[in-house]
């Protein structure tokens, strides 16, 4: 029953596809955010945003919580359509729309030929980093998440191979290994570190225990790596900034729970930054 319903999905989504690669950027991102206001709170948990958005801001009141749901859903919808346009980003036919800051600390790790374990979170349209920093000539390896949906995973992780990040890991123990591997031949890894993995730890997360990845602690205490933050924004619809933040340098001394903890607080400080454009719909404290 869930692959006749998956299947179903794939159609609605190919389908969607086609149109907004007919119509153009502009008008399918508006349409794709329009539609996704009105449809994803048919599909997800009101419960479980309306909690997490409490958890981590328990001062707000009801109107800007309606309003951050409001801009996660047109700002999912405008994500999607974008998919279809990712080939004209990686081909410098809309560089215009993409403002990038701290271009100069993607060059230092291209001629230093050290890799970096690059962290971010689900901002925005957060493809467009790792496709932003692979673009500047950095070997990369980023690790992705596969989507439930088996039919509509085979579609997208070809659209990533193709234009986002070459090399796609799947999460998980066996992923770490091939992260190892890339990296010893010098590849930076590029990794979301706010979703929920059940091989992590917890970590404080808006101050409670939420299970949290252990990558970069790891390749921080066995190779003494530097970790680079980076952050996406969307402004006037279909064009983003993007910054590359100072490398930030641990102790392989550090525990693991320190490292840890410290990326969460720095992901806590991005998300308050501009909570509309976070996904709250993952139950990152489950």
């Amino acid at each position: 029953m869930k692959q006749i319903k998956y299947f179903f999905e794939f159609i609605i989504i190919s389908s969607l596809f086609l149109v907004y690669k007919v119509v153009g950027l502009k008008i399918s991102s508006f349409l794709s955010g329009k539609l996704f206001e009105f449809l994803g709170p048919l599909f997800r948990s009101k419960k479980t945003i309306k909690s997490n958005i409490q958890r981590a801001i328990p001062q707000i009141d009801l109107l800007e919580l309606n309003k951050i749901k409001k801009s996660m859903w047109n700002n999912y919808g405008r994500t999607l359509a974008e998919y279809m346009f990712l080939k004209d980003f990686r081909n410098n036919k809309l560089t215009s729309n993409i403002n990038l800051e701290g271009k100069e600390i993607l060059e230092d790790i291209k001629h230093e030929k050290t890799p970096v374990i690059f962290i971010s979170g689900h901002f925005s349209n957060f493809e467009l980093m790792a496709m932003q920093i692979e673009k500047s000539g950095v070997d990369l390896a980023a690790i992705y998440r596969p989507l439930n949906n088996t039919f509509l995973n085979v579609l997208m992780k070809r659209i990533r191979k193709k234009y986002i990040c070459k090399n796609q890991i799947k999460k998980g123990t066996r992923g770490v290994r091939e992260l190892l591997k890339l990296y010893k031949k010098g590849h930076s890894i590029a990794l979301m570190i706010d979703q929920r993995v059940s091989e992590g730890i917890k970590s404080k997360f808006f101050n409670q225990d939420a299970f949290t990845t252990t990558i970069p602690a790891q390749f921080i205490k066995k190779f003494n790596c530097k970790v680079v933050p980076i952050y996406i924004e969307r402004h006037n619809q279909i064009n983003f900034n993007i910054k590359i933040e100072k490398p930030i340098e641990f102790s392989k001394n550090d525990t693991r729970e320190k490292i840890t903890r410290d990326l969460n607080i720095w992901l806590e400080k991005m998300i308050l930054k501009n909570p509309r454009e976070w996904i709250w719909s993952h139950d990152r404290w489950k």
